[in-house]
């Protein structure tokens, strides 16, 4: 079971197991100290991860476990920055910090407005109701606007019927008048010079000409004008409706709405207005920062270990033999010329 956790700690640490097995306790030692350390950070970031994305990116456990283990690796990735250097630099090491800094403020932020959550909740009706009152002006006059094109539309298709109604009571009927033109032949005796008779037909083209009354046809209109009327007098209704709901309709939306960056500026206001929420959110900010500066100050803390030693052993070894090895091929070469 020891060798089975040693071998863990290699996996997180980047250690090589067969090399550190040949290594005294101490390297040891510091490997598993690494590796506990290591397993702190995770367990925080993948807890950070899983929440942000169930609460903000509306994932599921799958998404959310996907997103708790992205930043694990990522977190690994990041340590081994540190544990892997046997002598870091000064600039590694500002940079770590800096890094150090940046994630245990974004860490307390998030895991503060889950623990917060509540003490949000009641903060944000201040911010919501705030937001509304910047934006219900517009809303407002946005809607009346509307509200006034209807009364102007409707106003004028009024008037548009009026103008029918008045012309169908004057005139329910109009004029309708047909002509049809009808050919007669008509039979005429004739005499030519030489005094002989014979019959010539004669052709004459009558014009008949009927009145006809049918009705106004716009009166056919009228009908159409009133279902337009109908349908824009319900527009208007529903824009009246609106307007008198215009208030709690536009928290709600707010408040379904409201995302990481709202509730940042929120959880922002509920810590400048009180002291408790901001000693709180300064200690998650020291405890996230001390976490995430304790394999970096394990690191600095100790002395090279063996491990280290034979690692670079292995290194000279490997350099003298190239060398040894480019020195050999040179002289044959010269040999040769």
């Amino acid at each position: 079971m020891r060798n089975k956790w040693v071998q863990f700690g290699c996996f997180l640490t980047g250690y090589n197991y067969n090399i550190l097995r040949n290594c005294s306790e101490a390297a040891f030692k510091s490997v598993k100290k690494y590796t506990a350390a290591m397993i702190i950070v995770c367990i925080l970031w993948f807890f950070i991860g899983f929440t942000f994305a169930q609460r903000y990116l509306s994932s599921g456990i799958l998404g959310g476990t996907l997103a708790g283990g992205i930043s694990v690796v990522i977190i690994i990735q990041i340590e081994k920055q540190i544990i892997l250097s046997i002598n870091p630099g000064k600039m590694l090491l500002i940079f770590r910090t800096c890094l150090a800094l940046m994630m245990a403020v974004l860490g307390s932020v998030i895991i503060d407005q889950i623990l917060l959550a509540k003490d949000i909740e009641v903060e944000k009706v201040s911010y919501v109701s705030n937001k509304v009152d910047s934006l219900l002006p517009k809303k407002t006059a946005e809607l009346m606007s509307q509200i006034l094109g209807l009364d102007t539309s409707i106003a004028a298709k009024e008037r548009e019927k009026q103008q029918y109604v008045d012309e169908v009571a004057k005139h329910p009927v109009i004029p309708f008048i047909t002509s049809q033109t009808q050919t007669i032949h008509t039979p005429v005796k004739y005499t030519d010079r030489s005094g002989k008779d014979s019959i010539v037909t004669e052709t004459k083209s009558q014009v008949s000409v009927s009145k006809n009354y049918v009705p106004n046809p716009k009166s056919a209109l009228i009908p159409s004008i009133d279902t337009n009327i109908s349908e824009m007098q319900k527009q208007k209704t529903a824009k009246q409706n609106m307007l008198l709901n215009i208030r709690p309709d536009l928290e709600k939306e707010l408040k379904e709405k409201a995302g990481f960056l709202d509730e940042l500026k929120v959880m922002v206001q509920l810590i400048s207005n009180s002291y408790v929420a901001l000693s709180f959110w300064l200690l998650w900010i020291l405890f996230f920062l001390f976490i995430e500066m304790l394999v970096l100050f394990s690191k600095m803390g100790d002395k090279s270990s063996d491990y280290e030693k034979a690692v670079l052993h292995h290194m000279n070894l490997q350099i003298w033999r190239l060398d040894a090895l480019a020195k050999e091929l040179s002289s044959e070469k010269t040999t040769r010329q």
